[in-house]
């Protein structure tokens, strides 16, 4: 009698190794201690689809595992090569495309030496095997993996379908609750095919379901639903072209979860099997039920986080368009400007926990005096609402100094005195304060785009970088850079900290303004595997902008927000002007301060406005007003006291002699004869015009009596005119009013 298990020799001819292998239902994957795939068996081939050719420098990881859990392959690998046994679940994007899961087990291959040669791995479908209980809980756990890592609807509800098609369904349907509205969201099928027009219900499509259909049941009575067989069933249609599709791709099973969370019906998730596909079951049963029901339960909770996230995402991005200035900007004269803003990336990944995407970063462009524009770019530190709050604070104030027309540098000093201020008052045990002032990075600048001047004072914010015409670009040259807001110390005053610089914008030039997520991101390191410094970065910004420097602004504000590589790691702020290529137009003439200059003054704009073409009824209403104003500036400039100088002599008086008269300078002395200038500048849509003189005072409306014969010149200006105020100068002050040239 032979022994339990011999064989005669024919029949072990058909017991070889290879034999048993390429009949296993069992993916069998043998690779070197270098990972080179040296074996696999057919089934191994159906499952991951081709992975390579033996002996071939192909790595295991090329079976398809996804890239996540690469550093997974790689630490099982060591372990195994150092004699271990390691199981467990990966996720494989097979050759079609298709995500599965599956359930691998590596054993060491021995030389009959001992020696650790290779890896051996053997490999099937999680769930598609008689163990399925245990693997349940492992791929609950992925699962769950893979949900906490999305923070948006879409996002997750896709993440979803690829987790469940075609794994465990062939059609995979949800639909959320949109008020009393079940929509659908998502209708993925297995890949290749999709549903005729007009047969199931499209993305978007409100769907109800009949009464006593499954779906509905599943629904009223917030539990899972199993339908094992549909030929031994019968519910209410949904419709006549539903039912016929489903009767000619042959459904047999579904199950129906409701996505419920704090007691909420949040919609429902529809799983389906049919012909379409080749099962080993093409039916569902009581452990599918219960096990795609725990999969409902972890769907809705990230459903309903990324539901409450995109609540919390839209109410700070509303917050944050209303603190920054309303698109699209005011069209400005002899300037073209592009803006983009974009929020920081959440923080989940940062151990933070979920945070808004509201930071402090900001730009503003201010229409000023004349056809002037004021420009800023800021950075609060930090992010988050409070970021946010005093980045609001600090802009409404800034709009509010720059209306005083003041140099740049003092606008800097009395923004700073108001960070300050906002600073959160905070008490020591003593009772001593100890606010701290947020620390705050800006530069305003002040564009004079008829004389092309710009002056600016900066704040510790990086140099706006300088675009020519001659393909060039470097950081604009700034010799004075002031502390940030906020942290000059005590007893320094703001005039030492600020200076104003002055500079000309060549014709068609371009300047970009940026904060400092522009090129503060998420490393990417280079081949020498360290990430670039802040002169790399710098010169590869610049780099792009001069490929892009004879395109639009808009253009150039593009590329600059993709030419640094790496994921936005904070808010950034990007504010790109160009200078208009061609000179605007300007006349300015100055006057003696007589009442005959009137005339001439008003016989100058008369002539300009009919030179630039402005129509008639407003050319009359302007010159109307220049009358005005010089009247008035006239009539101070007579009644303005001179200033008187008195001779000092430590002796007797002199005799007086003729022959003083002809001493240089000396007639300028006694007569100080007063002078006034007359601007004008025509603007696409409107004209300003400015007078300026010496006298210090600045100019208020008064209210003029019955029987007055003055007072009331400002009053039609203010009546008139789109806009008029004064600013103070160097040499004493300017008015200035605006007139549209075209009819309200």
């Amino acid at each position: 009698m032979k022994r339990w298990g011999d064989v005669t020799q024919d029949t072990a001819d058909h017991l070889s190794a290879s034999s048993v292998l390429d009949h296993a239902e069992m993916a069998v994957v043998v690779t070197d201690r270098f990972s080179n795939l040296l074996y696999w068996n057919p089934f191994a081939e159906k499952l991951f689809g081709r992975p390579g050719v033996p002996g071939s420098r192909d790595q295991a990881l090329s079976l398809g595992i996804m890239e996540k859990d690469h550093p997974l392959a790689i630490e099982l690998a060591k372990h195994v090569l150092k004699g271990g046994v390691w199981e467990g679940t990966f996720d494989v994007r097979r050759g079609d495309g298709t995500i599965i899961y599956v359930r691998a087990q590596a054993v060491p291959l021995r030389h009959p030496s001992g020696s650790v040669t290779g890896i051996v791995i053997t490999a099937r479908e999680a769930m598609r095997s008689n163990e399925r209980e245990k693997d349940r809980f492992g791929l609950l756990e992925r699962i769950g993996e893979r949900l906490a890592g999305s923070l948006y609807v879409e996002e997750t509800l896709k993440r979803v379908a690829d987790m469940l098609v075609p794994q465990f369904a062939d059609h995979c349907f949800i639909e959320l609750m949109e008020g009393q509205r079940l929509t659908r969201r998502i209708s993925t099928h297995v890949q290749g095919w999709s549903p005729p027009p007009n047969t199931w219900a499209p993305l978007g499509a409100e769907i109800r379901y009949p009464v006593g259909h499954y779906a509905e049941i599943a629904l009223r009575r917030q539990e899972t639903i199993l339908v094992e067989d549909f030929s031994q069933t019968n519910y209410p249609s949904p419709g006549e072209a539903s039912t016929r599709l489903a009767a000619e791709i042959g459904m047999t099973s579904a199950i129906v979860a409701p996505l419920c969370v704090r007691g909420e019906v949040l919609g429902l998730m529809y799983l389906g099997l049919s012909n379409l596909t080749d099962r080993r079951s093409p039916h569902y049963d009581a452990f599918d039920r219960d096990f795609v029901g725990a999969i409902a339960t972890r769907v809705a909770l990230a459903v309903d986080n990324a539901l409450l996230f995109e609540e919390e995402r839209h109410t700070a991005e509303s917050f944050q368009k209303y603190l920054l200035p309303p698109a699209p900007l005011p069209e400005l004269d002899g300037l073209e400007i592009a803006v983009r803003y974009y929020p920081a990336a959440p923080l989940a990944s940062h151990g933070q926990g979920i945070q808004t995407q509201v930071g402090g970063d900001w730009y503003d462009v201010i229409p000023l005096s004349a056809g002037r524009v004021g420009i800023v770019i800021g950075d609060v530190e930090g992010r988050g609402a409070k970021a946010a709050a005093v980045m609001g604070q600090l802009r409404a104030a800034l709009r509010a100094f720059a209306q005083d027309d003041k140099p740049p540098a003092e606008i800097l000093a009395r923004l700073d005195e108001w960070t300050r201020i906002i600073a959160t008052p905070e008490r020591d045990d003593s009772g001593e304060d100890i606010s701290v002032p947020p620390i705050v990075t800006c530069q305003y600048l002040v564009y004079d785009a008829w004389s092309r001047q710009l002056s600016f004072a900066n704040a510790g914010h990086a140099p706006p970088l300088l675009l020519l015409n001659d393909g060039t670009c470097a950081e604009l040259d700034i010799k004075e850079v002031g502390q940030p807001l906020g942290v000059r110390a005590k007893g320094v005053h703001a005039d030492l900290v600020y200076k104003e610089e002055t500079r000309k914008l060549p014709p068609g030039a371009a300047l970009l303004l940026y904060t400092d997520g522009l090129v503060d991101r998420r490393p990417v390191r280079d081949a020498d595997g360290r990430p670039p410094n802040d002169e790399e970065t710098l010169a590869l910004l610049a780099g792009k902008l001069i490929e892009v420097s004879d395109s639009s602004v808009e253009r150039i504000a593009d590329a600059a927000t993709v030419a640094v590589p790496g994921e936005i790691d904070d808010d950034m702020a990007i504010l790109v002007i160009r200078s208009a290529p061609d000179d605007l137009e300007v006349e300015e003439r100055t006057f003696p301060a007589q009442p005959i200059m009137v005339g001439e003054a008003r016989r100058m704009a008369a002539e300009a406005f009919t030179g630039w073409n402005v129509p008639e009824e407003r050319a009359e209403l302007a010159c109307l007003l220049v009358s005005e104003v010089v009247t008035n500036v006239v009539l101070h400039a007579a009644s303005a006291s001179v200033p008187r100088r008195e001779l000092v002599l430590d002796s007797a008086p002199m005799q007086f002699d003729e022959t003083w008269d002809d001493l240089p300078g000396l007639e300028n002395e006694a007569v100080n004869e007063k002078e006034f200038t007359l601007r004008l500048r025509r603007g696409g849509e409107a004209v300003w015009v400015e007078v300026f003189d010496q006298d210090l005072r600045l100019p208020r409306i008064r209210s003029a009596g019955e029987n007055d014969e003055g007072g009331r010149g400002l009053y039609l200006v203010d009546q008139l005119a789109k806009r008029w105020g004064s600013r103070p100068t160097k040499e004493g002050k300017a008015v200035w009013f605006e007139i549209p040239t075209k009819s309200r």
